[in-house]
């Protein structure tokens, strides 16, 4: 009975949360909900108009193919407008961190130029928040570029803690394959 529940609950908050996307600061409609592979041709096309957006195009080396054969490795939130449209992305995904424990890692949030300010990149985190509080995870993380103003001032307006001390060191698949210490 209480499995019931809890599904019932769940499907009523979801609900809920549909209706409160419908009603946002401009009457723009959208809904929130977890991406299916069916939408991998457009959440690569978000991925790579971020890229353009972040300078550098060249380096999105992902593609549909292996978005399908990694599945397992990431989960992904798509905003989408009253035609079915993928208008925003909320790509993440679950890490461990030694210090912290189970955390969730924002990989990228996004929405298409036509379709910003209108509350759908805080409805995709509000979502993700959502889902990290309902799997007990101890941190949220994610990056963003010196330089984007816009981001950092609406970071730091939710009251999230910017870290300017770390450094990233990344190897490309090349990399990993050459590497030998």
């Amino acid at each position: 009975m209480i499995f019931f529940f809890e599904v019932k609950y769940t499907f009523f908050l979801f609900f809920a949360l549909v209706l409160q996307m419908k009603s946002n600061k401009d009457n723009m409609n959208f809904t929130i909900r977890q991406a299916e592979e069916a939408d991998f041709p457009s959440i690569l096309n978000i991925i790579k108009a971020l890229a353009l957006f972040e300078k550098a195009p060249e380096k999105v080396t992902n593609t549909v193919e292996q978005m399908k054969a990694e599945k397992d490795f990431f989960q992904c939130l798509v905003a989408a407008n009253d035609e079915g449209e993928i208008i925003g992305i909320c790509l993440y995904f679950f890490a461990y961190y030694t210090w912290v424990g189970k955390s969730l890692y924002l990989d990228d949030l996004y929405v298409i130029e036509p379709y910003r300010r209108h509350g759908i990149a805080a409805a995709l985190l509000n979502e993700l928040f959502v889902i990290a509080r309902k799997t007990k995870c101890n941190r949220v993380r994610w990056q963003v570029l010196d330089w984007n103003e816009n981001a950092i001032k609406l970071y730091e307006k939710i009251g999230s803690t910017l870290d300017y001390e770390w450094i990233n060191c990344d190897f490309d698949r090349k990399g990993i394959q050459e590497f030998n210490v």
